[in-house]
């Protein structure tokens, strides 16, 4: 009975520990990847996965926020020029949609709500993607974006330009 008592506790600081991730975040240029700029912490919730944001440095104003297939925020080239943050590929898409629709939309599931820097360049604020799973995150990384979002394929990508931030999901 003790023995299965103690197994019990082990299994729930397992399940405990399943329940939130942390992901750093550093900002990512041609050059590579650089400082940090915060984190973001990642739980599942009743109404899908909860991102509670705290960042600092970035420009002000709205910023695209996606979850990209790949756990790499490394340069990578495109048509022979180095792009920030490339190696971490396009937006998780597994069911292969190929439409940005937004958090809401049936497009990628990687579309995420875009974040909002306030004047001093510093995000604090919990956006909720209703669509994901906690395990849909692992092994990719977040990605936050030049500029805002407006969830379509016109401007490619839904416009957020270049990729300014970035964080692995381990």
């Amino acid at each position: 009975m003790k023995a299965c008592k103690i197994l019990g506790a082990v299994m729930l600081l397992a399940a405990c520990a399943e329940q939130s991730l942390e992901v750093d975040v550093h900002k990512v240029s041609v050059e590579g990847i650089g400082a940090d700029v915060g984190e973001i912490i990642i739980s599942q919730g009743k109404e899908g996965v909860v991102f509670n944001v705290s960042l600092t440095g970035l420009p002000p104003g709205e910023h695209g926020f996606h979850v990209h297939e790949n756990p790499s925020c490394a340069v990578a080239e495109k048509n022979g020029e180095p792009v920030a943050a490339l190696a971490a590929g396009g937006h998780y898409d597994p069911k292969n949609s190929g439409r940005h629709e937004g958090p809401y939309g049936k497009g990628h599931l990687g579309d995420l709500p875009k974040l909002i820097a306030d004047e001093k360049g510093d995000v604090t604020m919990s956006v909720t993607a209703p669509r994901l799973k906690l395990k849909d995150l692992k092994g990719r990384t977040l990605m936050i974006h030049a500029g805002g979002d407006n969830y379509s394929d016109n401007p490619p990508m839904g416009g957020g330009g270049s990729r300014i931030a970035c964080g692995v999901v381990y």
